[in-house]
């Protein structure tokens, strides 16, 4: 069955500082309404309820869009002491069907995967090794690729084993962000791709290029979240369209993989999302987050929401927008 959203701009009231006072917070909303279209105009979400290694599957597949040649896995494997990445148990069989190798690259903060030697260990511990080989791209260097807008970054710094493949499927694990508000593809695929360096021009919103001294450096909000839009481009481009986006929407926390005590999960589990549209899947995520009606003790989505809207978080994907990444309009067809 297919649904049809027409998502306009988010009307958002927020503080942009991240120690802005709760008196100061606002609430971000999104407007949907129906819009009269047929199914080609809009870019297609496929979402799933379920969610299991079966699911992945038959997600994956109904985008028409199978990987062939060097296959990238983009995961994140989750700092020690997070138990909430994506287990290695849901998305083997996904990875074995495709062939690919889980791809990812060390951290800009201070954790326990700021060295390979270490990050080898976390991917280790978290069960990695036992599904497929996994790569850390800038574990033999770093390379610069173009951006097409400028704003804030000249170039993305990645991994240099970007290199190496011939497609991606962008696999993120949707959840809040301590810093953008937010995680989804356009994060996985931005400064989950960048090199340790590459996250800090990034960060920086193209302040610096090098990790030291990194977070003396973060004041640019939205400038921040423009260049995580215009790196995420970056690989787009990179693949030249050969890239599946995928969100899997368990264990939202509204803290990141990336942190190692992360606030406990006030909302379950709802489901899987998956599009050729990056700006589509990710909008359609927040949609399900804001539009859930009747919240209760143990299924809250006031702290994801406030996380998202006291950081700004819809500006990346209305900046992913603005320089032609993607459509926030799609239509949303569920599958079994």
């Amino acid at each position: 069955m297919k649904k049809i959203f027409c998502i306009a701009q988010a009307t958002i009231l927020m503080a942009i500082a991240v120690g802005c006072s709760s008196a100061s917070q606002q609430t971000e909303t999104t407007e949907k309404k129906t819009v009269e279209a047929t199914p080609n105009d809009l870019p297609t979400v496929y979402y799933g309820k379920t969610i299991s290694p079966e699911s992945l599957i038959r997600i994956y597949e109904a985008l028409g869009r199978p990987a062939t040649g060097r296959v990238a896995v983009k995961i994140s494997t989750g700092e020690a002491g997070n138990n909430n990445y994506l287990k290695p148990e849901l998305i083997g069989e996904l990875v074995k069907k495709v062939n690919g190798t889980l791809v990812e690259c060390n951290t800009a903060y201070a954790g326990k995967r700021t060295t390979f030697e270490e990050h080898r260990q976390v991917i280790r511990e978290h069960g990695f090794e036992a599904i497929g080989t996994v790569d850390l791209m800038d574990e033999e260097g770093e390379m610069q690729i173009p951006v097409r807008d400028t704003t804030w970054i000249k170039y993305n710094i990645v991994g240099k084993h970007l290199s190496n493949y011939d497609f991606m499927i962008n696999l993120a694990h949707f959840k809040g962000h301590p810093m953008g508000g937010f995680g989804g593809v356009l994060k996985n695929q931005s400064i989950g791709v960048a090199s340790a360096n590459g996250k800090a021009n990034i960060h920086s919103a193209g302040y610096q290029q090098v990790v030291e001294d990194l977070w003396n450096h973060v004041e640019n909000q939205d400038g921040f979240l423009e260049s995580m839009a215009a790196a995420a481009q970056s690989v787009a481009d990179k693949f030249n369209g050969n890239i599946v986006y995928i969100d899997i929407m368990n264990n939202m926390s509204v803290d990141c993989d990336c942190v190692d005590k992360p606030e406990p999960v006030k909302l379950k589990d709802m489901g899987i999302m998956a599009s050729l549209d990056p700006v589509a899947v990710d909008q359609a995520c927040i949609d399900m987050v804001f539009g859930m009606t009747n919240p209760t003790a143990d299924n809250d989505n006031a702290p994801l929401m406030e996380r998202i809207s006291t950081r700004h978080g819809i500006h990346t994907i209305e900046h992913a927008e603005k320089i032609g990444m993607g459509s926030r309009k799609y239509n949303l067809k569920e599958i079994e």
